[in-house]
């Protein structure tokens, strides 16, 4: 995924990740390819009763990619006559804009709330005060590896009649009072990009529910809103996973939990070794598994210095997310809105280069690169 340079500590070095599982990938790759049948089929079927089984979900439906997982949820409810044109979601104003596209692409319109600067994410103290009479859904995002979810959370939404749809793009493994992330709402939709902690070889996604008569719509709308080929009950989309992400994936299921516990030792690493005062660290979760370290996230009020630092000194490192969703060209309309923490959040935030094969001596070499920082 990025240029390797000699003594570099890579951001996400993917091959190492993969190569560990490279022949059973060969393996799988071989046996779909000489099936002959690339698209709804045995390892979609098969992917599909694995995640159940994993999640404890009744319903998993699988997609092309995350961003979908989220559009095919808000589409399915506006079908079902849940939602519909200029009706209301809450969503963290601090998150990658595809929490928000997917409000905006129905028709529906987001409404940012801050995040909780102790773990970047929605901030639910601030929820009750952002309902009103349009308000439909609330859609936790659970950043960076982290649970977004409370019995206050709970509460609202219950109290409200609101639906609880959660972005699980990036925590996919982690636990909350014993049930799995993506499990917690009525929906949820899911990321594999390869860079996730379970990523497939390209784009992939998908949408878990408890609500069987949402997954049987949003399979559908997936399918060119079709349940019976070339009869077709709605305007739908093509958002299908294919046969080789499917059986891919189902190689790297066994392994998640596994990749989330040396997720979290890097994490511990870090947050122990890094005793710069200029810095401040992640909060960690009690108990951990709340949180599977998709990044590991720092602060620092002279960010954009410190990763000059940190690239002179080896370690590569990304932002997440350099500017938030109101203050895109895309949603100039949100222009004159001010959330000053998240505003913070983007000006401070820097990710450090964090997988389950980053080595001890990369590890050392990242604590000791932040360190010297001055």
């Amino acid at each position: 995924m990025f240029q390797q340079h000699q003594n570099q500590v890579r951001f996400l070095d993917l091959a190492s990740v993969n190569s560990r599982y490279s022949e059973d990938l060969k393996l799988i790759a071989a046996e779909i390819i000489e099936s002959g049948w690339y698209l709804l089929g045995e390892q979609n079927n098969l992917l599909q009763t694995d995640l159940s089984a994993y999640l404890k979900s009744p319903n998993v439906v699988l997609c092309a990619n995350g961003l979908d997982a989220l559009r095919l949820i808000l589409r399915g409810y506006i079908e079902l006559g849940h939602m519909k044109a200029g009706d209301e979601v809450i969503v963290p104003a601090n998150t990658y804009i595809a929490s928000i596209l997917a409000i905006t692409d129905n028709g529906l319109v987001p409404v940012l709330v801050e995040p909780d600067l102790a773990t970047n994410n929605l901030d639910i103290s601030k929820v009750e005060r952002a309902l009103t009479p349009r308000t439909r859904a609330i859609m936790p995002v659970h950043l960076y590896g982290r649970i977004c979810y409370s019995d206050e959370l709970d509460r609202i939404a219950k109290a409200n009649k609101l639906k609880v749809i959660e972005d699980n793009a990036q925590a996919f493994g982690a636990v909350w009072q014993g049930r799995r992330s993506g499990t917690l709402g009525d929906a949820a939709g899911f990321s594999f990009y390869p860079g996730k902690n379970l990523g497939a070889l390209g784009d992939a996604g998908a949408v878990a529910t408890n609500d069987e008569e949402l997954a049987s719509v949003v399979r559908s709308i997936a399918n060119y809103g079709s349940s019976k080929k070339y009869y077709n009950d709605y305007q739908g989309l093509n958002s299908r996973m294919d046969e080789l992400q499917a059986g891919f994936l189902r190689i790297k299921l066994k392994h998640i939990d596994a990749e989330n516990e040396q997720r979290r030792n890097v994490a511990k690493a870090f947050s122990t070794g890094i005793t710069n005062s200029c810095i401040a660290l992640p909060e960690h979760p009690t108990p951990e598994t709340e949180h599977v370290w998709h990044l590991y996230v720092v602060r620092c009020e002279r960010r954009d210095a410190l990763q000059t630092h940190l690239k002179n000194n080896g370690v590569e490192t990304l932002i997440h997310y350099p500017v938030p969703p109101h203050r895109q060209r895309a949603y100039s309309q949100m222009s004159h809105m001010t959330f000053p923490l998240t505003e913070r959040l983007s000006d401070e935030v820097l990710s450090l280069p964090i997988s389950p094969v980053i080595s001890q001596r990369d590890i050392q070499l990242v604590i000791e690169a932040v360190n010297s920082f001055r």
